[in-house]
């Protein structure tokens, strides 16, 4: 069996703890109803791909649900509502992180959006006295950043080509099936981190 020299981290569920529903119910709260019929961690409309994309701006975006369902709210009030979800760096696995870095090639591969960035940089400032994830890998990836989404094979192959990976020497964790799914048929290694559990205990089964 090939020996394992690389990690590849999804951020939201897996080092950021995360709460989708909050959002859903933050939303409803304004005024949708039943949310989750247009955004859940399994599917979402055009508009969601787009912006995790970052085809469109957070001026475009949050526009355009206050004209869709045609809110009365400030845009504030919508920014609150869709980074609700965001929770808290848990500090030990931010220095399991930096444990991990110091062994093997490490990547962060975020399905994300400027909105959420910005406010997760703050809690990491104000929490932990780091201005960004940098850190913490060797290479940080934002779908926002490079026009690539996951479950997407293309952003999988994307890292691998940018990096020089083999997959056969490259695991790779996330909380959503069909995430690792994709990464499974790309030869590599592919961990599905079930909700309430820590990347640590699952890496650390597979991990010389």
């Amino acid at each position: 069996m090939a020996t394992i020299k690389n990690i590849i981290f999804d951020l939201g569920g897996v080092v950021i703890n995360l709460d989708i529903p909050r959002t859903i119910s933050e939303f409803e709260k304004l005024g949708i109803a039943r949310f989750c019929n247009v955004f859940s961690q399994l599917a979402q409309t055009p508009l969601f791909d787009n912006f995790d994309r970052g085809l469109i701006s957070e001026d475009e975006f949050f526009n355009s649900i206050k004209t869709q369902f045609n809110l009365k709210q400030p845009i504030a009030e919508l920014e609150r509502a869709w980074n609700a979800m965001l929770l808290d760096f848990p500090g030990h696995r931010l220095e399991q992180l930096r444990a991990y870095k110091q062994r093997y090639n490490t990547f962060l591969l975020s399905n994300t959006n400027t909105a959420h960035i910005r406010v997760f940089e703050k809690d990491l400032s104000d929490t932990h006295s780091v201005a960004n994830l940098e850190p913490f890998f060797h290479k940080v990836y934002y779908s926002c950043a490079i026009g690539l989404r996951k479950p997407d094979p293309e952003i999988f192959e994307f890292v691998l080509r940018g990096n020089g990976l083999k997959p056969e020497e490259t695991v790779f964790i996330d909380d959503t099936l069909m995430h690792v799914e994709a990464a499974r048929t790309l030869g590599i290694k592919a961990l599905h981190l079930p909700k309430g559990e820590e990347f640590k205990g699952l890496l650390d089964t597979i991990l010389d």
